[in-house]
């Protein structure tokens, strides 16, 4: 639900998705392929639409989040499904930094069909040593290198 109770028993609405708030967008298209039975785009293609929007900002060289020996391994993905999305269709995923833990970032999305927000979501990533496999601490060159990144307001 999108409202918050404000103590009195009126709700407060919060404020509506932005997605300039979102530092990193890219643009993705509705397929054909995308719809399920029903004619609207299957909720599995969401999750997509969101990795195009993650891998655009993560594997863009001129973007410099990379950081030499690490890499970021998605370990949870949340996401609110808001409005159906149909064929055809122009998206923009919007995508930004929500916040970092000690060895894990989030990363928080939104997907926007004519100015409309169709879902949002947050994918929690976990720094990963490439030469162990395991998890390591986040780098601060990683954390320096992802924070102008970071969603507005967060």
């Amino acid at each position: 639900m999108n409202d918050q109770p404000t103590g009195r028993g009126t709700p407060t609405p919060k404020p509506a998705l932005q997605l300039a708030d979102y530092p990193h967008r890219v643009a993705e298209i509705v397929r054909f392929g995308d719809l399920d039975p029903q004619g609207h785009v299957n909720q599995a293609v969401f999750l997509t639409y969101f990795e195009s929007g993650r891998v655009a900002m993560f594997r863009d060289p001129d973007l410099s989040v990379g950081v030499p020996g690490i890499t970021y391994v998605m370990v949870r993905m949340e996401v609110d499904y808001m409005k159906e999305l149909r064929w055809p269709g122009q998206l923009e995923i919007g995508t930004g930094i929500a916040e970092f833990g000690r060895s894990s970032f989030k990363a928080a999305q939104v997907i926007f069909h004519d100015g409309v927000c169709a879902a949002k979501g947050v994918a929690t990533l976990v720094c990963m040593d490439l030469k162990t496999r395991k998890a390591t601490p986040l780098p601060e060159e990683a954390v320096a290198r992802l924070s102008p990144w970071k969603l507005k307001g967060a």
